[in-house]
C-alpha cells in the first residue's frame, strides 16, 4: 500500500531531475535561453520575409515557443499537413479555434528541426506561390 502511495508522488520529482540535468548539460537557463531566441527568430525572420505565410502575432507579444503562421490559401493547409508528416514533421496543425499552422519549438526542439520546417516552408511556397 505505501509503494502505491509513494509512486504517484516520485515520478514528478524523478521526472523533474532529469529534466534538470538535462538543462545543465545543456548550458543551464540562459544558454536555453539563447538557444530559443535563436530558433524562433529563424522562423519568425522567414515568415518576415514572405506574403505567401503570415503570422498574426503582434512582435511584442509572441512565443519563443510556439510560433502560428497562415498560408495565404487556407485551401493549401492540408496539403502543406501531409508534406510535413511525410518528412516526419507532426503536430503543426493550429488550434481548432485559430486555424492555420503551430509550430511548437519548445526547448527539446534543435535547431535543424526550426530549419527543416523554414526550408520545407520555402519549398512549399515554391510549388504552391
Amino acid at each position: 500500500m505505501a509503494k502505491d502511495i509513494l509512486m504517484p508522488l516520485l515520478s514528478p520529482s524523478m521526472t523533474e531531475g532529469t529534466l534538470v540535468k538535462w538543462i545543465k548539460k545543456e548550458g543551464g537557463l540562459s544558454a536555453m535561453e539563447t538557444h530559443n531566441r535563436k530558433k524562433a527568430a529563424l522562423l519568425y525572420d522567414y515568415l518576415a520575409t514572405t506574403s505567401f505565410y503570415s503570422n498574426p502575432i503582434a512582435r511584442e507579444d509572441r512565443s519563443l515557443m510556439n510560433v502560428p503562421f497562415k498560408l495565404k490559401d487556407v485551401a493549401l493547409d492540408e496539403a502543406f499537413l501531409k508534406g510535413a508528416q511525410a518528412l516526419d514533421m507532426v503536430q503543426l496543425k493550429g488550434h481548432r479555434s485559430v486555424g492555420g499552422m503551430r509550430a511548437s519549438i519548445y526547448n527539446a526542439m534543435p535547431m535543424e528541426g526550426v530549419q527543416t520546417l523554414v526550408t520545407y516552408m520555402k519549398e512549399f511556397e515554391r510549388k504552391n506561390g
